[in-house]
């Protein structure tokens, strides 16, 4: 049997410390790169010593308008000509030198379309970030198909650009991501798989480190996106609801926190979770906003530009 080719897109803007630490990682895996394709977002800093590092390297450069979390990818992928694209952000890093081959792997079980890793935090994590990432990337693999809509909900369309990889063939035939999306393309691509009923493997053995410490704002405005991107996408989320997730995350970590014997965090994770559930109300409703409160809630200016 051929060895099926793989490829990694990244979009790229002010790379730091992470992304070099990342390109590292991904020569030295056990399963070879065949090409490596940099998305960057100019910002008057250059990436020529990349291509000169990385024989692998194509960087295509794109202005700050032309960035959609879902188009640059698309971009990415359909340059591509292997059989699996795999899909990271530029502070995601790979635990160990076995990542792609397991995301290879968990692509060779029948009709899985897409694959994405376990996330792990960084060593300066807080506490409720680390519990967290737990609580959504656990340590059991999971495949997952439209049999585990009524028992998982919208966990079922759960999957995450950070580190996922795409059966290229498959995504093409799916029509790939949404050409204009503000958040969520890797959501919205799995809820079509579901539909098509093909299935999404997420393997907690293909594992990243990456995790964010997010303030107050950060959680409105990140929150803000996520639920536009659902208003936008009645078709799918209308069918699942969000609010039951989060209410069993909330419920999961005060018992996790008074079990550390950190009750004192509750009050963190109440502001956390006030942050997070007005931007969502508010992101639902954006069509009724005017247009510069919008501009003010959003990740994402540009979108709306």
């Amino acid at each position: 049997m051929n060895k099926k080719k793989v490829d990694v897109v990244i979009p790229v803007y002010h790379p730091g410390s992470e992304f070099e630490k990342l390109m590292e990682r991904l020569e030295r895996q056990t399963y070879e790169v065949n090409r490596i394709f940099l998305m960057h977002t100019t910002d008057g800093q250059s990436l020529e010593s990349m291509k000169e590092r990385y024989k692998n390297v194509t960087v295509e450069e794109i202005t700050p308008d032309e960035f959609d979390h879902a188009a640059t990818r698309d971009k990415g992928i359909r340059q591509s000509d292997a059989d699996i694209v795999i899909c990271m952000t530029q502070d995601a890093c790979p635990d160990n030198e076995y990542l792609v081959s397991e995301l290879v792997q968990a692509l060779e079980e029948a009709n899985v379309a897409v694959a994405y890793a376990r996330q792990l935090p960084r060593k300066e994590s807080t506490l409720l970030e680390r519990y967290t990432r737990q609580f959504n990337y656990p340590q059991e693999s999971k495949v997952k198909s439209s049999k585990d809509l009524e028992k998982m909900g919208i966990k079922t369309f759960f999957c995450s650009d950070v580190c996922a990889a795409y059966n290229r063939d498959m995504y093409l035939k799916n029509g790939g991501f949404e050409k204009k999306a503000i958040f969520n393309e890797d959501m919205i691509y799995a809820a079509k798989v579901i539909e098509n009923e093909q299935k999404v493997y997420y393997n907690a053995k293909a594992r990243v480190i990456h995790s964010h410490n997010y303030n107050f704002a950060q959680q409105f405005h990140r929150n803000f996106d996520m639920a536009v991107s659902q208003a936008q996408h009645p078709e799918i989320f209308r069918k699942v609801s969000s609010e039951k997730e989060g209410m069993k995350l909330i419920k999961n970590t005060v018992a996790f926190l008074i079990k550390q014997r950190r009750p004192w965090l509750v009050f963190k994770l109440f502001t956390d979770c006030v942050a997070k559930y007005a931007g969502y109300l508010l992101g639902r409703k954006y069509q009724k906003l005017p247009k510069k409160i919008v501009l003010k809630c959003t990740m994402n200016p540009r979108y709306w530009t």
